[in-house]
């Protein structure tokens, strides 16, 4: 997977590209059913599948008080389109002298000359461009003047629901694990680093990972039944995300997984937490033993969930 920041006018070696674009927040199904058209488009054509997806989110740019919670990471997104087979990803800069191009002037200066597209695919609902005004009909129109063709995908529909960021986001602010997941194609994750944290899931003897997501997590605070992905393997595991309220007012939000079956430093790993079903919801205890007592009754309901 090859990765170009800020595409310019310079042309890149690519060859043949079926190109398609979009933020692709959380990389959920419908971006899956684009994706995998446009893989099986330049396979067709012995060409390259290419995306090109923005960076920070528009909303960030033009409406910061309005702009909605990130599902995934930049490094996750790439990772994600380029595990469904795209070979050249352009990660855009997304500034406001970027929204003030016109639709045709962003085609011609980047699918066209840029990029050379022969083929592009786009979701149903597509919008870019200056005041969002560039759609299907207005790249159906610049394909036939500079040559090139144009597919639409959509909608993807699961459980008779269209699937979109935000339909994912609603979810996952329920607490709706499973509703997300159906949405996304694959669970929920949090990703980061493990830190050294407070240590006080050792001295209760449930040892933690202290997790620093790279984006905030969407979910509501409480405990979770988790898969735990490290270097290739999985643990099974529960997980709390909150504030650890036994211990005091105003403390900070953390996830803090704790991997059954392992017994290993995790400090400086990189972790995926991927979060299979809420439990309960995040509670204040009287004492350090009754939240000992409920952590064991969530880990033995984790394993249940978990299998």
């Amino acid at each position: 997977m090859r990765i170009i920041r800020h595409l310019q006018r310079t042309r890149p070696r690519v060859v043949s590209p079926v190109v398609t674009l979009g933020n692709f927040d959380g990389v959920h199904a419908g971006h899956q059913a684009i994706v995998a058209r446009v893989v099986d488009a330049a396979a067709d054509r012995g060409g390259e599948p290419v995306a090109i997806t923005f960076f920070p989110h528009p909303a960030r740019v033009l409406a910061p008080a309005r702009a909605p919670a990130p599902i995934t990471s930049l490094r996750e997104r790439l990772e994600a389109l380029g595990g469904l087979g795209i070979g050249t990803i352009v990660a855009q800069h997304f500034t406001r002298a970027f929204s003030r191009l016109a639709p045709e002037e962003f085609v011609e200066r980047y699918l066209v000359e840029a990029l050379g597209a022969v083929h592009v695919v786009i979701g149903h609902n597509v919008s870019f461009g200056r005041d969002r005004a560039g759609n299907a009909e207005l790249l159906r129109r610049a394909g036939e003047r500079y040559g090139f063709t144009v597919e639409i995908v959509g909608p993807v529909r699961v459980d008779g629901i269209e699937v979109s960021s935000t339909e994912v986001r609603t979810r996952l602010a329920a607490g709706d694990v499973a509703g997300a997941t159906r949405l996304l194609g694959r669970s929920y994750s949090i990703v980061g680093r493990v830190t050294v944290g407070k240590r006080r899931g050792r001295a209760l003897g449930f040892p933690t990972a202290n997790v620093r997501p790279r984006v905030p997590p969407i979910v509501p605070d409480g405990v979770y039944a988790v898969l735990v992905e490290h270097e290739g393997e999985r643990f099974g595991g529960v997980a709390n995300i909150g504030r650890n309220p036994t211990f005091g007012e105003g403390a900070p939000r953390t996830v803090e997984a704790h991997l059954f079956d392992f017994d290993g430093d995790l400090y400086g790993e990189r972790l995926r937490v991927a979060l299979v079903a809420r439990i309960r919801g995040e509670v204040r205890f009287a004492s350090p033993e009754a939240l000992v007592e409920q952590i064991a009754a969530d880990a033995r309901q984790a394993r249940e969930i978990l299998g």
